[in-house]
């Protein structure tokens, strides 16, 4: 994850939760990427360093386990530099163009000029990323599909120069919740309609009090459609079925108010991350931890990109 913000409710449902699931099935490498920040940020690094600490933070609450996975910083392991400058000797320019995420951020980021080599770079840079672990299995949603197979065919071309050094990586793919913004909209931090992992119980039950609700609901007595409102959607993912079932009644036939539907949906957010958030306060109490944790994480990745490395110069004979 890029070190931009705090992180907030998509992050939890669209890889965190999936992230502490495969801990049970894998050896898992899990990266802070403050180099990608850079990519769309460049110009605004200040809060970088401490977005790194936050960010672990959310990641320990949620139940990333140091003793099973490794936790790092991808600026400490300065291999990841190296094996990208080495891709971009052989990636031919037209592979990067071509990736859909690029065209697509091109013309959707308007405050940042996004016309520089890092941007372009960034897929090659999350190559290096993957490869440089000899990872056989990587964790995205769709939009991040074409990603891994820029990686599969970046593992191809250099195979095919300087013999069998990289696995092909698949995609473990994760079925993301439906989660818009509180406002309905896109969940983003820039719109500021997110809720953040970390955030306070008090504050969040104002944050859900004032969400975007099915607009044909004007008036208490009038009938809405939970399909086409974010609380309904936001029940969907947060509250067990029977809720959810009572919420699908209630809302069609105007037998619960907006006010109601939201405070059953603040109840429902309150179960599943009131834990996170009291784990997250112990976390706050000793900020060292999870400085130590990553540094820990980031010497055990460097002695793994390490050896990568070296397997990489004998290959290419430099």
């Amino acid at each position: 994850m890029r070190p931009t913000g705090k992180l907030h409710l998509g992050h939890l449902v669209g890889a965190l939760d999936n992230w502490v699931s495969l801990q049970d099935d894998y050896e898992c490498f899990y990266c802070i990427v403050d180099w990608h920040a850079l990519t769309t940020h460049y110009d605004s690094t200040e809060g970088i360093r401490e977005n790194i600490i936050d960010n672990a933070m959310d990641w320990l609450a949620a139940g990333i386990d140091p003793q099973r996975s490794t936790l790092f910083i991808q600026s400490h392991v300065m291999e990841h530099a190296e094996l990208h400058l080495l891709f971009s000797m052989i990636t031919p320019l037209p592979w990067l163009e071509r990736v859909p995420s690029y065209k697509e951020q091109m013309a959707e980021i308007k405050d940042h000029d996004l016309h520089t080599y890092g941007f372009l770079g960034y897929p090659l840079l999350q190559s290096a990323d993957i490869l440089i672990y000899k990872a056989n299995a990587v964790p995205v949603g769709g939009d991040q599909v074409a990603h891994i197979e820029l990686t599969r065919e970046i593992a191809r071309r250099f195979n095919h120069f300087y013999g069998q050094v990289f696995p092909e990586p698949q995609t473990l793919l994760t079925e993301v919740p439906k989660l818009p913004g509180t406002d309905g909209r896109k969940m983003s931090k820039s719109y500021g309609n997110t809720i953040a992992l970390s955030e306070d119980p008090v504050v969040m039950k104002e944050i859900v009090r004032n969400m975007v609700t099915d607009p044909a609901r004007g008036r208490r007595t009038d009938p809405g459609n939970p399909d086409i409102c974010p609380v309904g959607d936001y029940h969907d993912v947060f509250s067990d079925k029977i809720r959810v079932a009572e919420v699908d009644q209630g809302c069609r036939t105007a037998g619960i108010g907006c006010v109601e539907c939201k405070m059953w949906l603040f109840d429902s957010l309150q179960k599943r991350l009131g834990p996170l958030y009291e784990r997250r306060r112990q976390l706050e109490a000793h900020p060292g931890d999870a400085r130590d944790i990553l540094s820990e994480g980031s010497k055990k990745a460097k002695i793994a990109a390490g050896q990568t490395m070296s397997e990489v110069r004998e290959a290419m004979k430099i």
